[in-house]
């Protein structure tokens, strides 16, 4: 069986891993651009599709019949044949929004919704609040009745927030596409991109108390959903929660942020051998691009210069996936390295006992009186950032294990 994922930009989907989980099916992706649809249609070498961003919409006239989920929304993101072999859209982007929706118990019923986005995502979105009753679902577009520049001026009392939008996807983590502060009752965050784990819009809701999800569980459900049209068959509930914490575990960071001196850089190499994970080292990144050792820098070119750079290595290296990263123990003092650093990770708090910290070669912590008090400024910092905390162990390939055991319990 052939079954292919159509879009324009596809590098980096999850589906392909995600489809192998639980089918064993060839699954591949197919990047094509609009003015080949016609041709690739008319071809027609394959079983089945999944397609996304940005032909939900586009290839509805290739179909020969729509379901009834595919008719209401007026948006397809799957294809299959049928027994006389024609070609059937329908939509599973319905189940995996449901599923989004459910996951943190926001209710939509009898709220004002405000979808960010009108393409084929969006359709969804609005299709999903309608059956679940929102009083008022406001489409908000770059250059429609209601837009971006008049947004906060007419909606600010939005319920609930969904991002249909591409902003905020990788390479392009740091934006977003409103800001949060400005709607005064804020009762749920939606947005349906996956990559990277936490948008920027999520990092505000989170920041703001206010319940939300990501695109990776949507992704999930439509993806099993497909894989139903595709197979002929129901796959287990159960597979669900298993396909998604497996993706979640393959595809996110684990990063560990500590005081300087308490191990991450020997803790991280471990799981990098035991996980099989590409091993990041944010310091030594610094000293290879610098070309000179942490102290020398901090003295020949000050603190500023050392935040800088780390900055941007942090940026560089924490929106990819996939990796075990070792943080610097200052790593977290700015707010976008925490951020950043939150965006694609678990991220792992390393908790030590001050006196056994390592000082050699480390020019901001010479001796335990300046540690002592680095720790009582940096532990905020630590916790605000921290997903999970674990303790130094014996050995480094023992606090390895335990981190490795406590990131899978965390995305369970």
């Amino acid at each position: 069986m052939k079954i292919e994922l159509l879009g324009r930009k596809l590098i980096h989907s999850l589906s392909p891993q995600l489809h192998g989980i639980f089918a064993d099916y060839s699954y591949t992706l197919r990047e094509i651009e609009p003015e080949d649809l016609d041709a690739y249609f008319e071809k027609g070498d394959f079983d089945g599709l999944n397609v996304t961003i940005p032909y939900k919409k586009d290839v509805i006239k290739y179909c020969d019949a729509l379901s009834p989920e595919a008719e209401k929304i007026g948006a397809v993101n799957t294809i299959y044949r049928d027994n006389e072999g024609n070609i059937i859209g329908h939509n599973t982007d319905y189940d995996g929004f449901c599923a989004m929706i459910n996951s943190v118990g926001t209710k939509v019923d009898g709220k004002k919704v405000v979808v960010l986005g009108s393409g084929g995502a969006s359709l969804t979105a609005q299709k999903v609040c309608e059956d679940k009753g929102a009083r008022e679902i406001i489409v908000v577009s770059r250059s429609g009745e209601n837009n971006y520049d008049n947004l906060y001026k007419r909606h600010f009392d939005a319920d609930i927030i969904i991002n249909c939008t591409p902003v905020g996807m990788y390479p392009n983590v740091n934006e977003r596409v409103v800001d949060l502060t400005r709607f005064s009752s804020l009762k749920g965050v939606f947005d349906m991109i996956y990559n990277p784990y936490r948008t920027k819009l999520l990092l505000d809701a989170k920041r703001l108390g206010v319940p939300n999800c990501g695109g990776l569980l949507m992704l999930t459900v439509q993806g099993i959903k497909s894989g139903e049209r595709f197979l002929g068959k129901t796959i287990p509930e159960n597979v669900i929660g298993m396909a998604l914490s497996t993706l979640k575990y393959n595809s996110v960071n684990i990063t560990l942020i500590g005081m300087p001196g308490c191990g991450k850089s020997t803790v991280a190499k471990e799981i990098s051998e035991i996980e099989n994970r590409t091993l990041k080292d944010i310091d030594a990144l610094i000293v290879e691009k610098e070309g000179q050792n942490i102290p020398t820098i901090f003295k020949e070119k000050g603190e500023e210069y050392f935040r800088n750079i780390e900055a941007e290595i942090c940026f560089d290296i924490c929106k990819e996936k996939g990796q075990v990263i070792a943080t610097g123990g200052g790593a977290i003092l700015r707010k976008e390295n925490r951020d950043i650093i939150k965006s694609n990770s678990v991220v792992v708090f390393i908790e030590s006992d001050i006196s056994s910290l390592d000082t050699e070669g480390r020019p901001l912590s010479k001796d335990i009186s300046t540690l002592k008090k680095m720790h009582e400024e940096r532990l905020p910092l630590y916790e605000e950032t921290a997903d999970i905390k674990v303790k130094l162990c014996a050995t480094p390939a023992d606090t390895a294990q335990s981190i490795i055991k406590a990131v899978k319990e965390y995305l369970k």
